[in-house]
């Protein structure tokens, strides 16, 4: 079951807020726990609080800090969008939106409002944002000013939109629809979209779009002369003064507002005698233009009535003022219950509750992005402290990645070397490395050195290895940092910034050795790319695996990916698709993929398979139709190390996606290797999955 839904719109003045006010009541009738977050607001200052916001918590209320509601302001999001910050943007959004979820059952989410400049770049914003989150979408249109072939092409694009980007989209909701236009509307929606996906279409409510007489006073920047405790007044259309009297009042409808000059008294006391009268709708309020209020003697009429309505006054004049009312926008402000009670309403009354509850029940996510998978290797390896030791003290690289795991607090570090040359390196690094939050170990003179020596000769004799071999070899910060682990001195070890694959990983294949059931030492790489993160093995161990490693390295595979969030779709690589190819070395694949299928049934596994069609919906669905795997592969699965280490190097040149790893797999305890062209970033990650390895040891 989903956590969240995303209420996205790509345009302005959607009435998107009424969906959120429906969403959260109905939520709250499941759970108590609800929370609400909208990371993109309109305010410019993030200190005057966002109207929408306060409304919902306040007629909720919902447990939440204002503060912790949002992420960004809208200007902030565009400065982001012109310092290329886009990264640190979604990584701040992430971790506020978390700070939510933690707490609550489930968390509405609602997209940004489309106002002012930058409209394609908020529209990409809020499909990266969705995308990050898991969060399964809900699409609202406005319908308000457009006809039917107008609103059915918008949700169309939009929808399309969405849908190319791998955002996944529960339902489109048409709101301030034209009733007129309503069926047809549902009905040609209905015909040109998917059946699975939920179509509502709202018509335009007048209750929902007429601004109070409170809303338009600060629009406005009005001073309000009489009425004040009236001015949740809802004004339906408003009218202009500027006739003889009997003609001006045929022109009174219900809920109106009168704008007129303040000179013109003849005005003022016909509407607030019409409002008094049984045979005359009820008047909103009176709006006075040009700075001019009423001569004395009409002042003191008004001020002698027993009720009066809101009278407010302007500085500009008659046509300017009547413009800038015409552009008011309505909003839902938690003064207004009776507003909000409407929205809750119109909400219930036009959305299939029960169809929406049973897709939020029903949908699961297709994949984790790369931030959403960082985030989570962070939390996770919080959550419960590992020792980590790393045995190239002597590497820049190292430092700097030692210097950014404790300052964030996430393992404890063991640092092998000489600990006088370490700090002077630290000084000509000029990196915030506190010496006293990491141990370092000098090999030669540890206290431990003797001890891990015999122990060395105790596991290798039968392995002519002598004595002096063992204080030889314990003088080898890969021996020494792998026997910490063995003897539990530290949970695990990375290592391979500067020595060869083989030379790191040596030591625990001769006695940390294979969990049990596991002959094969096998690696995988986490390759974040662009949109989603994909498993690749066996990239840096094994050159030439048997069908049977091949079986062995995908459980192990498929077991990494489901241990780290990933569901796992395996893809088991050749040159060729299914059953037209032919040749050892697709046999040898096809055999490997059946060893699984009768070992492991509950794994999704396709082989052989090619590349493309492992990742490409289409291109899958042509050459395997029907095939679980086949367009979607989270696992793939790679023939031999040649092709294996070229194509993550490769996707990883040319798309730009991190790769963290290489994580080894099957061994007793965890060590990892690095490879020799590691950057201070795979230094980090890499530990941190070895930490949350340990963790379940």
């Amino acid at each position: 079951m989903t956590k969240n839904i995303f209420i996205a719109s790509a345009e302005p003045y959607t009435g998107k807020s009424v969906i959120a006010f429906g969403l959260v009541n109905m939520l709250l009738s499941k759970t108590s726990k609800v929370g609400y977050f909208k990371p993109i607001i309109a305010q410019e200052n993030a200190e005057n609080k966002e109207q929408h916001i306060e409304a919902i918590l306040d007629y909720f209320n919902l447990p939440i800090n204002y503060a912790d509601t949002f992420a960004f302001t809208r200007q902030q999001m565009l400065h982001q969008a012109e310092s290329e910050n886009r990264s640190e943007v979604i990584d701040t959004v992430i971790s506020k939106y978390k700070k939510i979820e933690e707490n609550y059952d489930f968390t509405v989410i609602e997209g940004s409002d489309f106002l002012g400049e930058g409209i394609a770049f908020e529209f990409e914003s809020n499909v990266l944002i969705a995308k990050n989150l898991a969060a399964p979408v809900v699409i609202v249109i406005t319908g308000q000013g457009k006809g039917t072939a107008q609103v059915v092409n918008t949700a169309i694009n939009i929808y399309r939109n969405f849908l190319s980007r791998d955002v996944q989209v529960l339902g489109i909701i048409a709101n301030m629809v034209q009733p007129e236009f309503a069926d047809d509307i549902r009905q040609l929606l209905a015909a040109q979209l998917p059946s699975d996906l939920m179509v509502t279409v709202i018509p335009i409510d007048s209750g929902l779009q007429s601004p109070t007489m409170s809303e338009i006073t600060r629009a406005l920047g009005a001073k309000v002369l009489f009425g004040e405790e009236l001015m949740a007044s809802q004004v339906d259309n408003f009218v202009t003064g500027a006739m003889m009297l009997p003609n001006f009042l045929n022109h009174i409808k219900e809920n109106v507002l009168i704008v007129t000059p303040g000179d013109r008294g003849d005005i003022i006391i016909g509407a607030l005698q019409a409002n008094q009268s049984s045979n005359y709708p009820k008047v909103a309020g009176i709006v006075l233009t040009a700075g001019s209020i009423p001569d004395q003697p009409v002042m003191r009429l008004i001020e002698g009535l027993q009720t009066v309505i809101p009278i407010i006054s302007v500085q500009t004049g008659t046509f300017e003022t009547s413009n800038a009312i015409g552009s008011i926008h309505s909003r839902i402000t938690k003064d207004n219950r009776k507003k909000i009670e409407l929205a809750i309403a119109v909400f219930e009354k036009y959305v299939d509750i029960q169809a929406l509850d049973d897709k939020i029940i029903t949908f699961q996510s297709e994949g984790i992005t790369p931030h959403m998978f960082q985030y989570q290797l962070v939390k996770r390896a919080k959550s419960q402290k590992k020792h980590i030791v790393l045995p190239e003290g002597n590497d820049d690289r190292i430092l700097r990645a030692a210097a950014r795991l404790t300052s964030q607090d996430l393992v404890e570090l063991t640092i092998l070397g000489d600990a006088a040359e370490i700090g002077i390196a630290v000084k000509r690094l000029g990196i915030n490395l506190d010496m006293n939050a990491v141990h370092v170990v000098n090999p030669k003179t540890s206290i431990n050195y003797d001890d891990y020596v015999n122990t060395l000769y105790e596991l290798r004799k039968n392995k002519n290895v002598n004595p002096e071999m063992a204080r030889d070899m314990m003088t080898d910060v890969s021996y020494f940092g792998t026997m910490m682990v063995y003897k539990g001195h530290a949970d695990g070890m990375v290592s391979g910034a500067v020595h060869t694959t083989q030379h790191t990983i040596r030591p625990a294949l001769q006695f940390i050795k294979t969990k049990p059931g596991v002959s094969v030492v096998s690696s995988v790489f986490f390759m974040c790319l662009p949109e989603r993160v994909a498993v690749f093995g066996d990239c840096a161990v094994n050159p030439n695996p048997s069908a049977e490693e091949l079986a062995e390295i995908a459980i192990s595979s498929a077991e990494s990916s489901l241990r780290f969030g990933i569901e796992p779709r395996i893809a088991m690589l050749s040159y060729s698709s299914g059953s037209s190819g032919a040749g050892e070395d697709v046999e040898r694949v096809r055999e490997a993929t059946s060893i699984v299928k009768s070992r492991r049934p509950d794994l999704k596994i396709e082989g052989p398979i090619q590349y493309d069609a492992a990742v490409d919906p289409i291109i899958g669905q042509q050459k395997l139709p029907g095939s679980s795997v086949a367009g979607r592969a989270s696992v793939l699965i790679f023939p031999d190390l040649n092709t294996g280490n070229n194509t993550y190097k490769a996707v990883q040149r040319e798309t730009g996606a991190l790769a963290i790893g290489p994580m080894l797999q099957g061994l007793n305890k965890p060590i990892n290797d690095l490879s020799r062209g590691c950057t201070v970033d795979d230094i980090f990650n890499t530990v941190v999955i070895t930490a949350i390895q340990c963790q379940d040891n």
